[in-house]
Parts: C-alpha cells; sequence; structure tokens
C-alpha cells in the first residue's frame, strides 16, 4: 500500500533512540523528509547520517524540549531545512527515578508532567498554526499502556501518559475542521535497546547462558515482565508501521484514537 507520504516532512521528538528512532526511520523508509531530534548533538547527527546513507533524507535539530527557548529555536530550525513541517510525532518524554507511593515527591510529578505533556505540547503549539494555513497536518502523541494500566511503581509516569491521551482527545475536536489529525499510540512491551538489556539481565540471574539468543531470552523471562497475551514483545517496526499509517493521507478520518499496541495486554474491550 502506498501511503502516500513521499515528501511529506515530519519531525520526530526524542528520536536519537529507541521508539522514536524506530519511527523516524520508518517514515524515512515511506518516503517522508524527517527531522531527527534529540539532546545528544553527536547521536541525533548520526541517527540523520545513517538515513540518509541508506537512500532516506533527514535533517538533525537538537534541544530540551522543557526549555521554550530551546523548542522555539528548534522548530525554526527544523522550517528552515524545507520551509514546513506537515508531520509532527511527540516521542520525547520518558520516566525519571524509580519512586513508588512510599517515596514519591511532588517535584517528581512536575518533572514527569513537564517532560512529556508540556514538552508535546511546546512542540505542537508552534506547528499547529502552519498546518491550519496548509489545511492539512498530523500530530501523533506517543503515551504508553501505562497511561491505561499504571503500575504500582512510577506513578508519575503513568499519569503523565494518561494526560497525554486526554490531551490529544482535545486537540481532535478543536483542529478537525482544519484537516488536520491527531491521535495516540500506546506501545506496551517493546524491544527497545533499554528492554533488551533488562531482559538480558533478568535471564542471566535465572541461568541462561549469556550467548542465549534473543527467542530463548524472550521465552524464558517474558511473564516475569508482563503478560502478553501474544507471547513476545512487539518490535520497533510494528510502532513504526502503525505510526507511519496514521500520519498518512490515507488515515484521514481517524483522529482523537488511542491505539494500543501491547500484544493483547489491555484487559478491557
Amino acid at each position: 500500500m502506498d501511503l502516500k507520504l513521499d515528501g511529506k516532512v515530519a519531525l520526530v521528538t526524542g528520536s536519537s533512540k529507541g521508539i522514536g528512532e524506530g519511527i523516524a526511520r520508518g517514515l524515512a523508509r515511506e518516503g517522508a523528509i524527517v527531522i531527527i531530534h534529540g539532546r545528544d548533538v553527536a547521536k541525533t547527527e548520526e541517527v540523520a547520517e545513517s538515513i540518509g546513507s541508506n537512500g532516506g533524507r533527514a535533517y538533525a535539530v537538537s534541544g530540551d524540549l522543557t526549555k521554550e527557548e530551546d523548542v522555539g529555536r528548534l522548530v525554526e530550525e527544523a522550517r528552515a531545512f524545507e520551509s514546513r513541517v506537515d508531520i509532527v510525532v511527540n516521542n520525547a518524554g520518558g520516566s525519571g527515578d524509580a519512586e513508588d507511593w512510599s517515596t514519591t515527591r511532588s517535584e517528581t510529578w512536575a518533572a514527569a508532567y513537564d517532560r512529556n505533556v508540556l514538552a508535546a505540547v511546546r512542540v505542537t503549539a508552534r506547528l499547529l498554526p502552519a498546518m491550519r494555513r496548509a489545511r492539512w497536518g498530523r500530530v501523533v502523541n506517543i503515551s504508553s499502556l501505562a497511561g491505561l494500566m499504571p503500575p504500582a511503581g512510577r506513578p508519575d509516569y503513568g499519569a503523565a501518559k494518561a494526560a497525554m491521551i486526554a490531551m490529544t482527545a482535545s486537540l481532535a475536536k478543536a483542529v478537525a475542521l482544519d484537516g488536520i489529525t491527531a491521535n495516540t499510540v500506546s506501545p506496551g512491551t517493546i524491544h527497545s535497546e533499554r528492554l533488551d538489556t533488562a531482559f538480558r539481565g533478568a535471564a542471566e540471574r535465572q541461568g541462561l547462558a549469556i550467548d542465549a539468543s534473543w527467542k530463548e531470552i524472550e521465552r524464558q523471562v517474558l511473564t516475569s515482565f508482563a503478560q502478553v497475551a501474544a507471547g513476545r514483545v512487539g518490535t520497533l517496526e510494528e510502532i513504526a508501521d502503525a505510526v507511519c499509517f496514521l500520519v498518512s493521507p490515507r488515515a484521514g478520518y481517524i483522529t482523537g484514537a488511542n491505539l494500543r499496541i501491547d500484544g493483547g495486554m489491555w484487559p478491557g474491550l
């Protein structure tokens, strides 16, 4: 299926590694011009150069999305590359200290909200006026299954990700008549570098050989981390494919949705 993304310009925040990098690479494969963002300048440029060397088109911008001045600068840099941004994927965020309800502090919650929710607000608010003038745009906010199934630990993170889902639903209603869609993607257990390290560490502690295959590691330790009906973790490519469809012209009637990519972990309807 041709997703008709050739030449569309996409800014993916937090795309110098992990899920964001996977999304950016997926968009580049579909022909989009991708703007890579990260706080580590060298790593961000490395990802952009790698995409370019594989036949894609990519630029790099850097900045701290909790700082208004950084956001303003990087958005202007992004526009300078291609004059417009058609698509924004707000992926930057993540969790901070591993606090629970016996140790949690209000400042941790404020930082989590700033890093996840307000970062997305800052970027989106600067890009929306031009999208409205163009009568076309796509916004995808990367939340987490933790926003729907919050664990006992890291309550600040689950709350922030839940807020992103509500924020997206509001935005979708506000811009629907402007040719803009806004959706949320909530990944479950995904094979990122961080997850790989955690799984391999758990497997080694359980006596599995250090050179065991990923399939063996996954089979032995997955249930210790999550109850996934599909019996495996998801891949970065599966997240990227879903985002590519949501931001494509073919998904113009999908807005305000929260797409769970969780292998059946969600217990509800």
